[in-house]
């Protein structure tokens, strides 16, 4: 169990630093600021985009906090 709960600790950490590193610039962390998510396709060459649920398509920090919070 103590390794499971090392391993639990640390990928929370790394997120914590994520979003921490996201806040300081401003952009959302599911999308990374684009307002948008690609979905590649190995069969197609064209690829379609979806707009990002957590920030509504903005790609700002505080519209993805304000959803998240609600």
């Amino acid at each position: 169990m103590g390794l499971l709960n090392a391993l639990a600790e640390w990928n929370n950490q790394r997120y914590e630093k994520r979003l921490a590193q996201m806040e300081e610039k401003g952009l959302c962390p599911d999308c990374h600021g684009h307002g948008y998510h690609m979905f590649a396709s190995e069969y197609f060459y064209m690829s379609s985009h979806q707009e990002c649920p957590g920030c509504d398509g903005s790609g700002a920090f505080d519209d993805w906090n304000n959803l998240r919070n609600k």
